[in-house]
């Protein structure tokens, strides 16, 4: 007995999935990583390795996560998030952001654009890595 081709059930494409996330769905994501990533590295009351740590790999997730029709989302994305949680981190827990050279009791101004500073290479190597990560999908057509 041979059996027909519809018989069967339908094939799922072994290329990008069903699931892969929307921009929506990617900043969502990524937001969500970083509050709790922010608070596991809060453990110790300060911001520090852990936090750029988690920056890098969800920069990197989210450009191979995210649909192919929403790349551009994946790669203007890190600045962005970086800039929103370290100010919501100044604004929520100032004393976790000390910078070297910065005054304990600095306005929020300061506070931020020397955190922000501080954090410049976690910024480069995560935005590099998800450009980088973008390219590729481009190129492999994935």
């Amino acid at each position: 007995m041979t059996h027909s081709a519809s018989s069967h059930a339908p094939r799922t494409p072994l290329g990008p999935a069903a699931d892969d996330l929307t921009s929506r769905g990617a900043i969502t994501v990524a937001a969500s990583a970083m509050v709790v990533i922010a608070a596991l590295d809060l453990v110790n009351g300060r911001i520090e390795f852990v936090f750029s740590l988690g920056f890098v790999l969800v920069s990197l997730t989210v450009a191979l996560a995210v649909d192919g029709r929403n790349l551009f989302t994946a790669g203007v994305m890190p600045p962005v998030l970086l800039l929103v949680s370290l100010l919501a981190l100044c604004l929520v827990a100032a004393d976790s952001v000390a910078v070297d050279g910065v005054a304990p009791n600095a306005s929020l101004i300061t506070r931020y654009i020397a955190t922000v500073v501080d954090h410049g290479m976690t910024l480069v190597v995560g935005h590099g890595l998800a450009l980088a990560a973008v390219v590729w999908r481009i190129l492999r057509g994935i």
